[in-house]
């Protein structure tokens, strides 16, 4: 067992770090009130290479390990939730499927602009009846023979107004089940393609949530991912990816909490002492860190099993329910610690604990990580 981190991880989890505090701390709460998408933010993030941190070279990424991915996702959530689900979704979701599912001509037309951040990607799996129960799609891709023609609604797809490029899951053949879904590539302007209002959210409102609607809109075949009837399997292998970086984004609201509600502990006073030495708020903290520590092995273990090839569904699983479950408990501490200040806006963690609930929804919700675990267990 080797803890520590190389140079370049240490690097990496500093520069996200500088960023996090000097380009996206201004303005944090204005944009969460006006449900402003941080679009000069995550250009910054796109030159800087934020958005395609483990995507090959050779198609305009940073080549990074997912550790290195798991500390930089931690150091922006600690500040801006809205800003690290764009980079959770393009890196997780969009750039990873492309890259190890794609074909060539995908990559060079799609994957490149994507990686290195000059246009942001939607994944679309969930509907209005399909959110959990990912087998259930309405979204149909009816085979014409050299393109299909998709008709459907999709729902809360983060990106949804922004993004130039979706990965859309459609039920092709609903006589195969899961095994007739095909995932498809559609560009942003193609004729049938509408981006309904954007939703009105408890938490992270910066960030772009919309639902999508498609009325017979023409794709080619060559923008299919894989072979027919991959499309499950495409977004359950992408979605357990995706968790990683959820579990950090976790991660990141909670540590960004604590933090925090550490230093106010230090300055704010009570019954003539700084309110950390009163064993109350001391135990506390005690517990919040001891939680984030167990969150942040969590991470760093299943993002070392992908690194490592290996098999990251149990890990990556237990990552994301134990980081959000403690992401949840942990800011509404940090609430508690700061008082009467911690329900003002400017103090930050009030934000910090809406935008921690949707990390036990998004990207699979607690329940259907706890079933993924024990069916892994249970084998």
């Amino acid at each position: 067992m080797d803890f520590t981190l190389t140079e370049e991880q240490i690097m990496i989890r500093d520069a996200a770090r500088d960023f996090a505090k000097t380009e996206l701390l201004p303005g944090v709460i204005e944009r969460d009130e006006k449900q402003q998408f941080p679009a000069e933010q995550i250009k910054k993030m796109g030159e800087l290479g934020f958005l395609g941190m483990m995507t090959d070279p050779a198609y305009g990424g940073g080549g990074m390990d997912t550790v290195s991915y798991v500390l930089a996702m931690e150091e922006i959530s600690k500040v801006d939730a809205s800003a690290s689900v764009v980079m959770s979704v393009n890196n997780s979701l969009v750039c990873w499927g492309l890259e190890t599912y794609g074909t060539e001509e995908q990559k060079q037309k799609y994957l490149i602009p994507l990686a290195t951040g000059e246009i942001i990607g939607a994944f679309c799996l969930s509907e209005p009846e399909a959110g959990s129960d990912a087998t259930s799609q309405k979204t149909t891709a009816i085979d014409k023979g050299d393109h299909y023609l998709v008709n459907g609604t999709k729902n809360w797809i983060t990106n949804g107004g922004t993004a130039s490029v979706y990965l859309v899951i459609c039920q092709t053949d609903i006589d195969k089940g899961h095994k007739g879904i095909n995932a498809l590539i559609i560009e942003k302007g193609t004729e049938g393609f509408e981006v309904g209002l954007k939703e009105n959210k408890l938490g992270i409102r910066g960030s772009d949530t919309h639902s999508l609607m498609f009325n017979d809109v023409k794709v080619p075949k060559e923008n299919r991912i894989g072979e027919d009837g991959f499309g499950f399997k495409f977004a359950m292998k992408t979605l357990a990816g995706g968790r990683i970086g959820i579990a950090a984004q976790a991660l990141g609201i909670a540590s960004g909490a604590y933090e925090l509600a550490l230093q106010y502990s230090q300055e704010r006073k009570a019954f003539g002492k700084e309110i950390s030495k009163h064993q109350a708020i001391a135990f506390k903290l005690a517990d919040m860190a001891t939680e984030i520590e167990t969150a942040r092995l969590l991470c760093l273990k299943a993002a070392w099993d992908k690194d490592e090839k290996k098999n990251y569904d149990l890990s990556g699983a237990m990552a994301k329910l134990y980081a959000a479950d403690m992401a949840m408990r942990n800011t509404v501490e940090a609430v508690q610690i700061h008082g009467g200040y911690g329900f003002v806006k400017e103090y930050h963690v009030e934000r910090l604990m809406r935008d921690a609930k949707i990390t036990q929804i998004y990207e699979g919700t607690s329940e259907i990580q706890k079933i993924v675990i024990s069916r892994s267990i249970l084998k």
